[in-house]
């Protein structure tokens, strides 16, 4: 089970990187629970509860607030109900054009198919100095 858990995880962000909303819902939990990283822009609103809530409240921002934001997997480890995803993200901010890259990790739980949390880890440094914050 823990390898379709893996599969699920590698769809959402394959999902995300093609701006496929649609398989994005479909594999949110009609209760997931969303956590952004403390001191990350996004934070003010945790936790997202529901998909609508992760859409407009973290995805709608970064569609809006920066250009080219990708989050870019590096490694998925396999922890059977709970995947880590290690990586970067990249993106410029619209607002001060500048650039970041910085490292990241999301802790998500999958049950029957579906994410039921995710939890974000980043070098919220390297975000702030992007946005002007820092």
């Amino acid at each position: 089970m823990s390898q379709e858990n893996v599969a699920t995880v590698r769809r959402l962000y394959d999902a995300f990187a093609a701006g496929d909303v649609e398989t994005i819902i479909a594999l949110m939990s009609p209760d997931i629970e969303w956590v952004e990283a403390e001191n990350f822009p996004y934070s003010d609103n945790n936790p997202y509860r529901g998909p609508e809530a992760v859409l407009t409240g973290v995805f709608g921002r970064l569609g809006t607030e920066w250009q080219g934001f990708g989050a870019h997997p590096e490694e998925y480890i396999d922890g059977g109900d709970t995947v880590v995803v290690l990586g970067r993200y990249t993106g410029t901010c619209a607002a001060t054009g500048k650039a970041m890259n910085p490292q990241m990790a999301h802790v998500l739980r999958v049950a029957d198919g579906r994410i039921t949390s995710f939890r974000q880890y980043v070098d919220t440094l390297a975000v702030a100095r992007a946005t002007g914050a820092a």
